[in-house]
């Protein structure tokens, strides 16, 4: 593939009337790329569940099916993943004015929760290689106030969790996960979501496990998991043992109610039983896939190490350097969505630059709003998202590949448009 970008240079783009690339029905292309993906077991599943009337049973079933799969000590369900954090920054029990590192290339729950608890958001950037934390940054704005560090696992592609791992230990900082889009990643045997103290994932409609709702919340030690299942779950506090600190709080926990849906456990169920399935197989369509198109000049895709197994969330990611190739983002995409490729950009909101974070009434005290993230502009102004393909997709994959050869061959020419 090393001459992919000088093939076919006499095709005329379909920007410029020429014919299209990708000529697969899209009726079947739209039947690959559905999303969220249900079917007979999830509907007899519900069905079940409503004849039965053992509702609150699923719950326990589904916790202990996700505690053996991760392999993690505690976990505790929870109605949304922003529930989960909600309650992972309660059982922190840290000072009021604790501050808590959090990329900013994150959805809100991640740095938002923190104020109802007096702590602070330190706002980290991502590393445009890996699109995830980016732990030199990290290092540059420690200060004596900060306790915890907080990472996101961004659109499946585990955080280099050996470095920021070592980093909190030397710096005696609790370490703290966001794997809300990370179902079925791991690091050195390790899933994501069990690297740190604690860790939340969501089953929300779009996630890799979706439930239509739903979240939850796993522990390292019993002390963390009993807070904050008592948070949330006025029932748990009667669970603990007799000299728990939480089992005062029996009928009321602390004032908040998070208990997942039942239907959504019961779906969970089912979803996690085909989670690595499902994921082999579209890591393996992305990988033909790729395995043709990074070999274009200026593009590639996030880096992800030998040790690492990541997942795929909303799409398949790519990054593009102008410089390399020789061509705007905005030139290649509008090109090939002419030759027929379902490419799209979606920008990652950056917490730091919201309204809520600069109105120094919701916090105590304010956070500092950087001047600028280099690494979140960089990736929000040059990625490109491809559509996940959940099939066989062979036909489809080669016409993609032909119709980004047929691009970069006309790099120029699209240069000076």
């Amino acid at each position: 593939m090393a001459g992919l970008a000088m093939a076919a240079p006499g095709e005329t783009l379909a920007l410029s009337g020429g014919p299209k690339s990708v000529t697969f029905p899209s009726e079947q292309q739209t039947a690959l790329f559905k999303w969220p993906r249900y079917g007979p077991a999830e509907k007899k599943a519900l069905h079940d569940l409503i004849d039965t009337g053992k509702f609150y049973e699923e719950l326990p079933l589904f916790e202990n099916e996700w505690k053996a799969y991760t392999r993690s000590p505690f976990v505790k369900a929870h109605m949304n993943c922003s529930s989960a954090l909600t309650s992972m920054y309660f059982a922190l029990d840290l000072e009021a004015g604790s501050e808590i590192m959090v990329p900013s290339y994150t959805f809100f729950s991640t740095c938002l929760a923190m104020r109802f608890f007096g702590y602070v958001p330190v706002f980290v950037d991502v590393d445009p290689n890996t699109v995830c934390f980016d732990l030199e940054d990290a290092r540059r704005k420690l200060t004596p106030r900060t306790k915890a560090l907080m990472v996101m696992h961004s659109w499946g592609l585990p955080c280099e969790m050996d470095g920021i791992a070592e980093y909190a230990r030397e710096k005696g900082l609790i370490l703290l996960e966001d794997a809300a889009q990370a179902h079925g990643a791991a690091m050195q045997g390790r899933m994501m979501g069990t690297w740190g103290a604690m860790g939340a994932y969501s089953f929300q409609l779009s996630k890799v496990m979706p439930t239509v709702e739903g979240g939850i919340g796993m522990y390292q030690t019993r002390e963390y998991f009993e807070r904050a299942a008592a948070f949330g779950h006025y029932e748990d506090p009667a669970k603990s043992a007799a000299d728990s600190p939480v089992r005062q709080y029996e009928g009321t926990g602390f004032g908040q109610k998070y208990r997942m849906h039942p239907f959504a456990a019961a779906v969970a169920r089912q979803q996690l039983r085909g989670l690595e399935e499902r994921g082999a197989l579209v890591a393996a369509n992305v990988r033909k896939l790729n395995g043709q198109l990074i070999q274009l000049p200026g593009l590639r895709e996030p880096r992800c190490r030998p040790d690492q197994k990541r997942a795929y969330y909303y799409g398949n990611m790519l990054l593009v350097d102008p410089a390399k190739a020789g061509v705007s983002r905005d030139a290649l995409l509008k090109a090939l969505r002419a030759e027929g490729v379902r490419a799209s950009v979606w920008d990652y909101p950056e917490q730091h630059r919201l309204k809520i974070y600069s109105e120094a009434k919701w916090w105590h005290p304010a956070p500092v709003i950087p001047t600028a993230m280099p690494g979140n502009q960089q990736v929000n102004a040059n990625h490109i998202f491809l559509p996940l393909m959940h099939g066989e997709a062979s036909e489809l994959i080669d016409q993609y590949g032909k119709a980004f050869e047929k691009v970069w061959a006309h790099r120029a020419e699209l240069a000076g448009v």
